[in-house]
């Protein structure tokens, strides 16, 4: 084997290593915060803060806390969902209404295997006439997609609220294609 290479490469391992030693090892040596929270174990919630911290140092470690946070707890989104619906022309679609946090809107999750790119648009109705409408590219391609609505404060029950996405050929003529609703009846329910 040559020596030199065996020497080089570990040159270079030792220099990439240091990086990683350094978040590993959290605050420098001469006590200062390393200025992003005390390293990778802090980051992943593996150290104690107080066991770490500079001020610490010198003094007996504080007992583990027996109780860590974990993340944030994010509310809860229910959604009334149409059936999955499929045209001749290879369009899929099927269409939601989504609430969470006092807020609703529209979604609709798609599979374009038409060919072609169309043009989607999808409405939210709610009570009192609220609507919110909002136009979507959908390129060519069989990979699924979603066209989804902006968000906005709910002014009713969410069953006050229907959703209904047109999927068409951005044409001057703009043939219809697919219209999937969130709450169509599945086919063969009438």
């Amino acid at each position: 084997m040559n020596l030199r290479l065996i020497g080089i490469g570990a040159g270079v391992l030792i220099i990439l290593s240091l990086p990683l030693a350094g978040a590993i090892a959290g605050p420098d040596f001469a006590g200062q915060d390393d200025g992003k929270g005390g390293g990778l174990f802090k980051t992943l919630g593996l150290s104690d803060p107080a066991r770490t911290s500079p001020s610490a140092a010198g003094r007996p470690a504080a007992p583990a806390a027996t109780q860590r946070s974990g993340p944030a707890e994010q509310p809860r989104t229910d959604s009334r969902c149409g059936p999955e619906l499929s045209s001749p022309h290879g369009v899929e679609a099927q269409t939601c209404v989504l609430v969470a946090d006092g807020q609703t809107w529209g979604r609709s999750y798609y599979r374009n295997a038409s060919g072609h790119a169309l043009d989607a648009v999808l409405t939210v109705m709610g009570p009192a006439g609220r609507t919110v409408q909002i136009r979507c590219s959908v390129g060519a391609g069989d990979e699924p997609g979603l066209c989804e609505t902006p968000k906005e404060d709910s002014a009713g029950e969410p069953e006050s609220y229907s959703a209904v996405a047109e999927f068409a050929v951005p044409d001057d003529e703009g043939q219809l294609l697919l219209r999937s609703g969130s709450n169509s009846p599945a086919p063969g329910d009438g």
